[in-house]
């Protein structure tokens, strides 16, 4: 924690010796009567509890699919508006748990840190190191790690002994349970085709979705040596960048097309010759 976030922490904790944070998780099929169902509706339910908590807290927790799932993002901002009006003692914690990379990932951390001005935002590890470091790289914010979480079943992975890496247990648990009615896929990246295989042998009826090809480098060939089923099937290879910007002239529609085209015969003709 760098001290400019800490001194924040700390005074946060100070301005009324508080320890408490209130999630702010606006549901309106749960509000009291008299609040619409609509972006105003949560506009005022949120102002109305901010109002009635902020003497009594150091931080407020929006989070962000209650906003976003309703098309609501205008209610967060005004939410955080709120806060930063009514509560300036407080940090706003951005509840989010944004888990990706590269760009994507700073792109979800300029959203939290940029757009909606939090203080903090809830990552997701899964990734590693890269995935956190865009949201570690606003200094005077802070990135919360998702470490042992509280829900039910955190612990089916959380808490198992390292007997063998996540992944093939994120495998198993795919392939044993969670794919009962036919619809889980796992991602399985083409830049580790030998943990690929393994992925396939600990999950061989599972579809795979397979980025990397592409710009990140992945060998088509071996994706599909790893990664194919018993009938020649269950891989879908994402590629993006190599074929959205296959051409940055006039062309970049057709030249997409072509790169397309050209990817999807290499990944027919080479399953075919492996069955």
């Amino acid at each position: 924690m760098t001290p400019a976030f800490a001194a924040r922490l700390a005074a946060a904790h100070d301005r009324y010796d508080s320890l408490l944070c209130v999630g702010l998780d606006p549901d309106p099929k749960r509000f009291p009567a008299g609040f619409s169902a609509d972006v105003e509706g949560i506009k005022a339910f949120n102002r109305a509890i901010i109002d009635a908590t902020a003497e009594h807290v150091c931080a407020f927790k929006p989070q962000i699919a209650y906003f976003s799932a309703l098309g609501a993002e205008a209610a967060l901002e005004d939410c955080i508006a709120a806060i930063r009006e009514r509560a300036p003692h407080a940090l706003v914690i951005l509840d989010a748990k944004r888990g990706d990379i590269g760009d994507t990932a700073a792109l979800y951390a300029r959203e939290a840190f940029e757009r909606y001005d939090a203080d903090a935002v809830t990552v997701n590890p899964y990734l590693g190191t890269d995935s956190l470091e865009p949201f570690l790289a606003y200094e005077d914010r802070a990135t919360i790690v998702l470490c042992r979480t509280s829900n039910a079943g955190g612990g089916e992975f959380q808490a198992q002994p390292p007997e063998d890496p996540l992944y093939l247990r994120v495998a198993r648990r795919a392939a044993e349970d969670w794919s009962q009615r036919g619809n889980v896929m796992l991602v399985a990246g083409a830049t580790h085709p030998a943990e690929l295989a393994e992925i396939r042998r600990a999950a061989p009826t599972i579809p795979l979705l397979v980025p990397g090809v592409g710009a990140q480098g992945g060998d088509p060939q071996a994706v599909l040596e790893a990664g194919l089923d018993a009938f020649g099937r269950g891989v879908l290879v994402n590629s993006s960048r190599a074929i959205l910007y296959a051409s940055a002239g006039d062309d970049f529609a057709e030249a997409a097309g072509a790169a397309a085209a050209e990817l999807a015969a290499t990944l027919r003709v080479g399953a075919a010759a492996l069955h």
